[in-house]
């Protein structure tokens, strides 16, 4: 429970944070800076992966085209989304990804859709839904005490008729 509320936290950040990169820089250059970064972050646990580039070239073809596949093209898109969608919308549509994941498992990857790996996929979407609904709800009504308490506006009737 402890790794999922923490993935939790981290997903919230990236969504804020990639919407904020978004709005204030133009393109993909926000998205470029994260992507090196990360890349730096992550070299000294990847560079044994580099020395096979290095014996045979052509691995070179895949390791780019697993780079775009799996991260370039995903994120941009993403980055175009959050550019033209509310950030509520668009963290319900990234809880589908775990639907999708598992849909690409079972059909590409011949991986078993056990019960309990469904009912977990619809949770994450149910809870995304739920909260996202919850937040538009305060949002968009105030609170009942409110709605009870606030006079009735009456129509005026010109003076002069």
């Amino acid at each position: 429970m402890l790794l999922a509320l923490i993935a939790g936290v981290f997903w919230v950040g990236y969504i804020v944070g990639s919407a904020a990169v978004g709005r204030r820089i133009a393109g993909t250059g926000g998205l470029a800076v994260a992507m090196l970064l990360g890349g730096l972050m992550l070299a000294p646990v990847g560079g044994a992966a580099v020395e096979g580039i290095s014996v045979d070239p052509w691995l070179l073809i895949p390791a780019v085209v697993t780079a775009l596949m799996a991260s370039v093209i995903p994120y941009s898109l993403e980055l175009a989304a959050l550019r033209r969608l509310p950030a509520a919308v668009f963290s319900v549509l990234i809880s589908l990804e775990p639907a999708f994941a598992a849909l690409a498992g079972f059909v590409l990857l011949d991986q078993e859709m056990t019960a309990m790996r469904g009912v977990t996929v619809v949770l994450v979407i149910a809870a995304s839904v739920g909260i996202t609904w919850s937040a538009h709800q305060r949002t968009v009504r105030p609170p009942r005490e409110e709605r009870v308490r606030r006079p009735l506006l009456r129509r005026r009737t010109p003076s002069h008729q």
